[in-house]
């Protein structure tokens, strides 16, 4: 029960009012009590909110305790309402009740007062249970519409982003630095970085994102994204990277990581209206037993931190409560979702990490993120080459894919890497064009998994049998939920989400051919 209360008394006897006042504190009620006598008065008082309950005598000069229920009900709906009488029979009760009355008390036993009240706070309490049971309810009705309407769109609009982007980068690589065309393309590559992001934001929101955790080196993650970072912020606004020398590992999803640092730096940025400093940093940071974490209770360990600050307008403590909720924005109708800080959570969450927040208004925030340090090496796929330079091979690669322009873009690309390129629009033509192929043998397949017909999956199991040491790549544009059906998300199979670049594609190909084992 909230303490202290905030009692409105309605009661025209000075004495009267002294008795209640006695009784609560004999009994140990911790309240303020507001003491009124007519009508003018309470209604002001009500109006003037903050009230956690109403106790009033049942007849007044020139006013009444039912007129004053029926004022209650009309501007607070749930206030507790107990009322008082030394002359009230039973039948008027049982009609103050049918009223809305939450009880009532005969002043002949004033004793049931204290249990009356802690009745009818008990009541307030279980009718805020029940209504934030419904609003989770309804929350996680939200949450299932948009699940089923990312897994309903992921698929094609991945594939016909993969489309865009396959064909983005290899004009990029075509285009020499001078040449005016290379802006437009560039502004081609950011705009479905962004639509990418967009597309995997409501994923990962909806738990539907399919979870990838290696271990990687944060500064490099931060370092890759740079460009990106700062084509988000607008001229007004300066940022700075401070990231520490020999920051430790982590073990996350690498896309994840990616959408977190994003969606932290818009947040930041939308902060800073009129300009200001933005700065991620990291460091390397050892949580003791006995240190004080007021925030969040992070367990003692060794953590690398990751730090978004800015200097913008900063946030109330009942911003700070609400910051994490689903649909909460603090920004203008059609400005934001909503959904930026809420996916956020759920990534730091599926890392293992912990966030705390730390702002007063005017003084801008700081978004702490504590990723566990771990020992283990660095995974071969966080592993970069050089900016601009996609990996080679000479090796026979069989690409299964469905959709004709991401099959020859994707071809196309790999053959220009060195790469001799077998192409296949469904799991049948697979088998046949693998069965019927006579040149070098084939080292690698790269097929959808969800396919007409039959999946990758089942075609992957037919090649079997004829070619033991043939290692397989997966792609897919859905979701979690569909990909796991296929049983693609168990360790050791590799996997490359759609939309990819060249670059990711090209990457994650050596990864697989120069594993010791085949996928």
């Amino acid at each position: 029960m909230k303490t202290p209360l905030r009692i409105l008394h309605l009661e025209d006897d000075a004495n009267e009012a002294f008795l209640v006042q006695s009784l609560l504190k004999k009994e140990g009620v911790l309240c303020t009590i507001e003491h009124v006598q007519d009508r003018s008065d309470f209604i002001a008082a009500l109006e003037a909110g903050g009230v956690d309950l109403v106790i009033s005598d049942h007849s007044l000069p020139g006013f009444d305790g039912m007129s004053a229920l029926k004022i209650t009900r009309e501007k607070s709906p749930d206030l507790p309402f107990i009322l008082m009488s030394g002359t009230m029979g039973e039948e008027f009760a049982i009609e103050s009740l049918k009223s809305g009355a939450t009880d009532y008390v005969l002043k002949q036993r004033r004793s049931r007062l204290v249990p009356a009240l802690y009745r009818a706070m008990r009541e307030v309490e279980e009718r805020a249970e029940r209504k934030l049971l419904q609003e989770q309810f309804l929350q996680a009705q939200k949450m299932e519409v948009i699940g089923q309407l990312s897994s309903g769109v992921a698929h094609d609009f991945n594939n016909l982003l993969g489309i865009i982007i396959g064909n983005n980068d290899y004009m990029l690589g075509k285009i020499p630095a001078e040449d005016p065309l290379r802006k437009n393309s560039e502004e081609i590559q950011h705009a479905t970085e962004r639509a990418a992001a967009v597309t995997r934001q409501l994923l990962v929101f909806s738990r539907n994102q399919t979870v990838q955790p290696i271990v990687l080196d944060l500064n490099e993650v931060i370092r890759e994204m740079d460009k990106m970072l700062f084509r988000l912020i607008d001229h007004p606004i300066e940022m700075a990277l401070h990231l520490a020398e020999k920051v430790g590992r982590i073990r996350a999803d690498s896309g994840y990581l990616g959408q977190l640092l994003m969606n932290l730096v818009i947040n930041a940025r939308d902060a800073m209206p009129d300009g200001g400093t933005l700065t991620v940093s990291t460091s390397n940071i050892v949580i003791g037993e006995d240190e004080d974490r007021s925030e969040e209770k992070i367990p003692s360990g060794d953590y690398v931190l990751l730090s978004v600050r800015d200097t913008g307008i900063g946030m109330t403590a009942e911003i700070k409560a609400r910051l994490f909720e689903a649909f909460f924005t603090t920004k203008p109708k059609g400005k934001g979702t909503g959904l930026g800080l809420a996916t956020c959570l759920t990534i730091v969450k599926q890392s293992n990490a912990h966030i705390v927040v730390e702002s007063e208004p005017g003084q801008g925030a700081t978004f702490k993120v504590y990723f566990p340090r771990v020992e283990q090496p660095l995974a071969a796929s966080s592993r970069r080459h050089p900016s601009g330079e996609l990996a080679r091979g000479t090796e026979t690669i069989l690409i299964v894919e469905d959709e004709a322009l991401l099959r020859s873009i994707t071809s196309s690309a790999l053959e220009s890497q060195g790469y001799i390129v077998l192409q296949a629009g469904s799991g049948q033509e697979g088998l046949r064009v693998a069965t019927e192929h006579k040149g070098p043998p084939i080292s690698l397949v790269i097929t959808d998994l969800v396919m007409p017909q039959m999946s990758g999956t089942e075609m992957v199991e037919k090649l079997k049998p004829n070619f033991p040491d043939l290692r397989i790549l997966f792609t897919s544009g859905y979701t979690a939920d569909a990909i796991s059906h296929h049983g693609v998300l168990n360790s050791g199979i590799a996997f490359l989400p759609k939309p990819y670049t060249l670059a990711a594609l090209t990457g994650k190909i050596r990864e697989v051919l120069d594993a010791g084992n085949p996928a």
